[in-house]
């Protein structure tokens, strides 16, 4: 199925639009309206063949009168479209290690994302038109594991088999392991090797087998193991062997988000997709980022540059509001992958050589006398672990008579002071004082219940419920049924009851859950869509669920977090989204919390503080993991850029480590 957004134009007549051309170009000035109509609506062959009847009828060169009439971004697009495919790409490379520096990203994106023909064609291209050789050039411009990569890329000799050997996909899926993980340094040339030369299909397999045996994905080794350019080229490698359009929908997104425009990179990938997978990276660019390509462009560029885009782009998503399969599969990989067991990790453990009564007179000699001695207090609070801390609670009272969470109430201030006294509580005790926080006053602060109430397992559930009873002389549930209705209240209590079932996947019921979690036509009051999707995703356990949510995309083409934001709206969508999220992959859902409440202007402090000291002995290191995988910067970047001092200091000694 032709997947492109620029089709070949019926009734096309090369002499007929090389006048048309011609006539919006005469005189003074230049229709530039009549140019991006007519260029972005014909096929490259068609312009091509407009060139050329250009030259026979006026004995002038179409693309060097196009460069003299138009200027700037507009220009370049215009004269971008007019080129054939592999000499578009030649031209960008030439220009990628022309005179100082090198564009090295270019330099990725093409030789990653093209087949082998295409790049055949590249070479032909780039020797005809500059009378080089590409493979020298590159040579000469590039160095190291770099250099060795792309030149094997150049070759386009990846296998194009469609069998697959089982025994060869867990053979290189080990080599791989070895060569990075389990190697002291890394044996560079065994990536080069499998990801150079291996088909498509057989590394997608070897990339699901490798996650099984290292228990994290390839992106996440190569992050590891490999660095600068060699690893940026080796991830974009990985990525199109997993889906070119994801790739492309990521690289338009970065293109645009931001201050700035990337209008290079824009340009090319815009031109170059144009008619062979537009619509699927629209569709995927919709699913992942939650608004369309269409208004991305649109927000983001102006005047006929912008007009010509949009052209290319061919349609607005969130108009259509649809959702398609190449997204599915993209979805459908994102649910296996969150299938795998991982080992989840903290960043803080337990102090060997633990002394409670140390600690404790460390803590005192800190607060007493004028000045607090913040530094001292961070080093001893965030590199014990929470069992740890209620010793030393216990030995301050023993040793001096005093309360330590009063001490340090009175000695701190601010955020470091939120900070701190929330790592002396127990978990429990923390999750349930976040929740009065949320409820009590005029308001109810909604995102917290969700965050809580959706990601704490049946103990933790249960232990929420005793602190707050013993805190608040009340229970949890009655606080959550008195400060909320409707549907969302019937989630929380849900949820609070801490009765999810925690057995095995069952194929059969999770195919017929699937069925009432498709079903829109169901008339009955007592079996809404709400009421249905609240017996499923607040009840069953996370495995069943994961079967479910597979089995939903199989059923429909939509995946289910899609399907709710469509279907629902306010607090009962968010609460149902963050289950979801969370069964999926709860620490991409922790990552993409703190991400948000880092990013523009201002930090959200609270939600920072909260998920920081909540996770950091449960899986604030695979958060992180997820974080860079995520957003291509570590959290530890992030908090040193968006916090300051002491707070800081604090917050980084949890983080645990610079990714």
């Amino acid at each position: 199925v032709y997947r492109g957004s620029v089709k070949d134009f019926q009734g096309f007549d090369a002499n007929q639009d090389a006048e048309a051309l011609y006539n919006a170009m005469k005189g003074f000035g230049s229709d530039k309206e009549a140019i991006l109509d007519l260029i972005t609506s014909r096929s490259n062959k068609q312009r091509v063949e407009i060139c050329q009847a250009y030259k026979s009828l006026y004995g002038k060169d179409l693309i060097a009168d196009l460069k003299y009439e138009l200027t700037g971004k507009f220009e370049r697009l215009i004269v971008s479209l007019m080129r054939p495919p592999a000499y578009g790409d030649a031209k960008e490379i030439k220009d990628a290690i022309s005179g100082i520096g090198t564009d090295e990203k270019c330099l990725i994106e093409i030789l990653a994302s093209r087949t082998n023909q295409e790049i055949h064609d590249l070479v032909a291209a780039y020797k005809d038109a500059y009378e080089r050789d590409l493979e020298a050039d590159i040579v000469g411009d590039t160095s190291g594991h770099f250099k060795k990569m792309l030149v094997v890329l150049l070759q386009g000799a990846r296998e194009e088999d469609d069998v697959v050997s089982e025994d060869l996909v867990e053979q290189d899926a080990k080599d791989l392991l070895e060569a990075g993980e389990l190697k002291w340094g890394t044996d560079e040339a065994q990536f080069i090797y499998i990801l150079g030369r291996r088909s498509r299909q057989h590394l997608r397999l070897v990339f699901d087998e490798y996650l099984k045996i290292a228990g994290k994905p390839i992106e996440r080794s190569i992050r590891g193991e490999l660095s600068g350019d060699f690893e940026k080229l080796m991830l974009a490698v990985v990525k199109c062997i997993r889906s070119k359009a994801e790739y492309f929908a990521e690289r338009l997104y970065k293109a645009m988000k931001g201050l700035g425009t990337r209008d290079n990179t824009l340009i090319r990938i815009m031109v170059s997709r144009s008619e062979i997978d537009m619509l699927d990276i629209r569709e995927v660019f919709r699913t992942k980022y939650e608004k369309s390509l269409y208004n991305m462009i649109k927000e983001d560029t102006s005047g006929e540059y912008k007009k010509a885009l949009l052209k290319l782009c061919g349609g607005d998503d969130d108009a259509a509001g649809e959702f398609f399969p190449e997204a599915a599969q993209v979805a459908y990989r994102m649910w296996e992958l969150s299938a795998v067991k991982v080992e989840l990790r903290g960043t803080v453990q337990p102090a060997g050589d633990f002394n409670d009564d140390g600690d404790a007179q460390v803590l005192r000699k800190a607060m007493k006398g004028l000045g607090t001695d913040e530094g001292a207090i961070i080093e001893v609070v965030t590199k014990r672990s929470n069992a740890q801390r209620q010793q030393i609670l216990k030995a301050y009272k023993a040793h001096y008579g005093r309360d330590l969470m009063a001490d340090l109430k009175s000695e701190l201030s601010g955020s470091l002071a939120k900070l701190i006294l929330g790592l002396m509580l127990t978990p429990a005790q923390y999750d349930a004082k976040q929740l009065r926080k949320a409820v009590e006053g005029a308001g109810t602060d909604e995102s917290v219940l969700i965050e809580i109430m959706a990601t704490r397992n049946n103990q933790e559930i249960r232990a929420i419920n005793e602190a707050y009873q013993e805190a608040y002389h009340k229970s949890l549930e009655d606080d959550l049924s008195s400060d909320t209705s409707g549907h969302f209240k019937r989630i929380l209590v849900s949820l609070a009851l801490g009765n999810r079932d925690e057995g095995p996947e069952n194929l059969t019921q999770a195919h017929e859950d699937a069925k009432k979690l498709a079903d829109v036509s169901s008339n009955d009051s007592s079996d809404s869509l709400e009421t249905r999707f609240l017996s499923i995703l607040c009840t069953c356990s996370y495995p069943h669920l994961r079967r479910v949510f597979q089995e939903f995309i199989k059923m429909t083409n939509h995946d289910v977090e899609h399907a709710i934001k469509k279907r629902m709206s306010g607090d009962v969508r968010d609460a149902f989204v963050a289950i979801v999220r969370s069964v999926k992959n709860k620490p991409a859902f922790f990552a993409d919390k703190l991400y948000k409440s880092m990013k523009g202007a201002g930090t959200d402090e609270r939600t920072l503080t909260r998920i920081m000291i909540s996770r950091s002995e449960i899986d604030l290191f695979n958060i992180r993991g997820e974080f860079v995988d995520l957003f291509d910067k570590s959290l530890h970047h992030m908090i040193e850029k968006d916090t300051s001092g002491d707070y800081r200091k604090a917050l980084l000694a949890l983080c645990g480590g610079e990714d």
